[in-house]
């Protein structure tokens, strides 16, 4: 290998191109010939270990984050694939995300739509909230630590500074970006995950004006106004923004921790009934975002033992549809190779016109496709009978997600088929 930014290959990598460095290490774009597909590679800096003030610190931060290489295995967290730590070459493979970090949206000139902006938090918060459920604060949230691609997709990485409650580690001091800490971080007091919850409504608060809530001329001023001074709403620095959105930044960065969310679901619903007028017309108009998905999938008894990240997978492969009373959704013998589950409304299964059946939200119609695993022809009419938004999961995207979103698949359409069979003898036995 080369000197500094001029690495051909790095371990079984070769190097594409680099991508950035920072203090400890740089990034790197690769490619994984074993696995067919570009990865992101971090190499620490030799000389990172061997600081006689910051070395152990350094060592510790990477051992973390390659502990929980293949464990936070979420849609909205950046993958680590593998980690290596050698005498001299200390690396961790990742997933590569080509559209960079949110710094680049944290400027006046180049602010997000405001509903783009609290898309891209809802994913960071149901992703934080995942990583909570096994046990892990992230302890450095910022622009610079979540990464982007498409609209409004968002990867959190940097898991290096994480506290993780197996007691496999210990709380870390003076690690973060100061002007994103909670005031229980920056006075080294012991943190939950309400730090992550003030420091991601620090993050929005970035996004929605363009500059951070508190600045100092050096640390000390910082953190003094951290812990003292008032939050100033975020309209005072755009006007245009809603009176929700004051509410739920002030109340995520609320100086105390029990002022804030308690639990991060209710941040992510707090996030996701912002815009819930303009989504009703939206819905309408064949326009439904990602938070709306994911909240409505949730909800649904169809999807009850779904996790997030399956659900996040059912979101991505299904198409949705607002459709008015009397609109028909499926004919009698046309061919179908989809399947679809009611969301809002209510629909009718007829069979030459003889009513076989309501059909009401969370459940489903059009199953046969999914049961055979091909084209079927249509055994009903199915046509809407109140105002309805209807999911449609073609059968070949199927094989695009995970074995165990199949598996909950299957589970779905059993208990549906055990319910029916039994309905059907109640009426065939006269009972």
């Amino acid at each position: 290998m080369a000197g500094r930014g001029q690495l051909e290959r790095i371990g079984k990598y070769p190097v594409l191109r680099k991508l950035g460095e920072g203090a400890t290490s740089e990034v790197y774009q690769c490619r994984d010939p074993f696995n067919d597909r570009d990865v992101a590679v971090k190499v620490a800096f030799p000389e990172t270990f061997q600081d006689p003030e910051r070395g152990r610190l350094y060592r510790k931060l990477f051992l973390t984050e390659a502990s929980l290489a293949g464990k936070l295995q979420h849609p909205h967290i950046c993958q680590i694939y593998d980690a290596v730590a050698e005498e001299s070459l200390h690396y961790l493979v990742m997933e590569f995300v080509d559209g960079g970090t949110l710094e680049k949206y944290c400027r006046a000139d180049s602010l997000l739509p405001v509903d783009r902006a609290v898309e891209m938090i809802f994913k960071c918060t149901r992703a934080l909230e995942f990583a909570h459920r096994l046990g892990v604060t992230h302890r450095d949230l910022k622009p610079a630590n979540i990464l982007h691609t498409g609209e409004t997709n968002v990867k959190i990485t940097d898991f290096g500074a994480a506290l993780i409650a197996s007691g496999e580690t210990t709380q870390i001091s003076s690690i973060g970006s100061p002007a994103y800490m909670s005031p229980e971080q920056v006075k080294e007091q012991t943190v939950d995950h309400r730090t992550d919850i003030y420091s991601i409504g620090v993050v929005l608060y970035h996004l929605l004006t363009g500059r951070v809530p508190f600045q100092g001329a050096n640390n000390f001023s910082l953190i003094y106004q951290i812990t003292n001074a008032k939050v100033e709403p975020p309209s005072s620095l755009r006007p245009e923004l809603p009176p929700q959105i004051d509410a739920i930044v002030l109340r995520a960065m609320a100086r105390e921790r029990d002022q804030r969310y308690p639990r991060w679901e209710d941040f992510s619903n707090a996030l996701a009934q912002v815009f819930r007028a303009e989504r009703a017309v939206a819905r309408k108009a064949q326009d439904f975002a990602d938070s709306d998905r994911f909240e409505t999938l949730r909800a649904l008894s169809f999807f009850r033992d779904f996790s997030d990240a399956e659900l996040w997978e059912v979101a991505h492969i299904s198409t949705w549809r607002h459709a008015d009373a009397g609109q028909a959704l499926m004919k009698e013998g046309a061919p179908g190779a989809d399947f679809c589950i009611l969301a809002e409304g209510e629909v009718k299964v007829t069979k030459r016109g003889k009513l076989l059946g309501v059909v009401h939200p969370g459940e489903c119609f059009g199953e046969m496709a999914y049961l055979a695993r091909k084209d079927n022809r249509r055994g009903a009419d199915v046509t809407v009978t109140a105002e309805s938004s209807v999911i449609s999961v073609p059968t070949v995207k199927l094989v695009q997600v995970s074995e165990g979103c199949q598996h909950k698949f299957d589970r779905a359409f059993m208990t549906i088929l055990v319910e029916r069979l039994s309905a059907a003898n109640v009426r065939l036995s006269g009972v």
